[in-house]
């Protein structure tokens, strides 16, 4: 047997075999397991992983023991030995009794699809909110397999699986991770309520919040940099955004919304992550209106707007006003421009690198939150009612009308709705305008 690779330099880079099975249910799905696995090679190079080759299974179903079959273990075991491989990259999840099974054969360490995304997040996380996140979905993940990864537990070498919350504290005991677990979960709560209290204040003043969500890499932080300049980080890479950012976006009209950038999504985005960076997520849910941006360049873009939309209805944003951002249409050639939808009030085909795309997107961002712009006849006493046409929107001109006031409002969309009814009855008609008298 080769000498053991547990015991790796930290600053040596994991060198990986992937692997990937397709039974007969993953045929079933949608989702292409052939890209999936080229998916699972880019999570690996985000992650700092050097990939030396991929293997893929053709079986019914998962071996119970091994997960792919016994002799293509052994294919892994030569395939390995023959490369010089430490890590072998699954991309399925793993039970623990697979990993414990895989690593003694092995004697290589073992990651899932799960475990390995879970790293990436461990490793862009900065502020304190994203650390505590990370490490609470780590330890969520770990918990149920403390008895599958012995020798992953006792790693010391560092490296893809083991960063994060750390190798002291993935030594420790389940009483001990159960406790930190119960630790994070207290100190998350706190951020949420902050959290919440941020949200209620900007509720209370009036500013519109916009959200920009989209599958991983699809160029979100770009349209957030390239329309507020903001100082943000961009990369070609998968999950190069954690943290969310906001920033201050001026419409045409000179009115100013929130934009902010989002964790992007992945096909079989980790429940335990997901769950971690609910309160995060949630801004989404608090957004009056969410931008959906898409890599119109991807040949897996109708799937991955699949996986977009049912992690934003596992959020209860479903049903949220949205416009879909058709981006990198400047790499979009051929079969694939031919097959993009036409552009439309919901949809927009555009490149965050186009100047007259951008100024494209603000004015339609402003007709999607900004109502009609109505004129009303208030009565001057109606101090309630003046208060009201203030709060639904923006008032551009107002003047004395001998006892009354009249106000000509820019509205929001989503205060008019449930608001605007009180108004109703002092809106200004051709020709005139109807009192609540003349109404009835």
């Amino acid at each position: 047997m080769r000498q053991s690779t547990y015991e790796t330099d930290t600053g040596l880079r994991d060198k990986a075999v992937l692997v990937s099975l397709i039974t007969s249910s993953i045929k079933r799905e949608s989702t292409d397991p052939e890209h999936s696995l080229q998916e699972l090679v880019s999570l690996a190079e985000t992650a700092g992983v050097e990939v030396l080759t991929t293997i893929t299974q053709n079986k019914e179903t998962p071996d119970s023991k091994w997960f792919i079959g016994k002799g293509k273990v052994e294919e892994l075991r030569a395939v390995a030995d023959e490369l010089g491989a430490t890590t072998a990259i699954f991309d399925q999840e793993l039970s623990g009794a697979q990993v414990r099974n895989l690593e003694q054969t092995l004697d290589l360490k073992i990651i899932d699809r799960t475990q390995l995304i879970l790293d990436i997040f461990a490793q862009r996380a900065k502020t304190r909110e994203g650390i505590i996140q990370v490490e609470l979905a780590q330890l969520s993940y770990l918990l149920p397999r403390l008895s599958g990864h012995g020798k992953n537990l006792s790693r010391l070498g560092g490296g893809i699986g083991t960063r994060g919350p750390g190798e002291s504290k993935l030594e420790t005991d389940r009483r001990h991770i159960r406790g930190r677990i119960s630790d994070l979960k207290a100190q998350l709560d706190e951020v949420v309520r902050h959290r919440i209290l941020y949200r209620e204040r900007r509720r209370k003043t009036g500013v519109l919040q916009v959200a920009l969500v989209g599958y991983t890499n699809a160029g979100k932080s770009t349209i957030l940099r390239e329309m507020t300049k903001a100082d943000v980080y961009v990369e070609n890479q998968l999950f190069a955004t954690l943290d969310p950012t906001s920033r201050t976006l001026e419409l045409p009209s000179g009115k100013e919304v929130v934009l902010t950038d989002t964790v992007g999504f992945i096909q079989n985005l980790p429940h335990d992550l997901i769950a971690a960076f609910r309160a995060t997520l949630e801004e989404v849910n608090e957004a009056d209106l969410v931008l959906h941006v898409v890599d119109s360049s991807s040949p897996m873009r109708d799937e991955q707007i699949a996986v977009v939309e049912e992690i934003l209805s596992e959020l209860g944003a479903s049903g949220k006003q949205q416009i879909t951002l058709y981006n990198k249409i400047d790499q979009c050639t051929g079969d694939c421009a031919a097959l993009l939808p036409a552009a439309g009030k919901d949809t927009l085909l555009m490149s965050a690198y186009n100047a007259d795309d951008l100024e494209r997107l603000r004015q339609t961002i402003q007709d999607k939150l900004t109502g009609d712009t109505r004129t009303y006849h208030l009565p001057a006493e109606r101090g309630d009612l003046i208060a009201l046409a203030y709060r639904m929107g923006e008032v551009v001109d107002q003047e004395v009308d001998g006892e009354s006031l009249r106000v000509t409002v820019e509205l929001n969309k989503q205060d008019y709705e449930v608001h605007g009814y009180k108004l109703e009855a002092y809106v200004e008609q051709p020709g005139g305008f109807r009192s609540a008298e003349e109404r009835i």
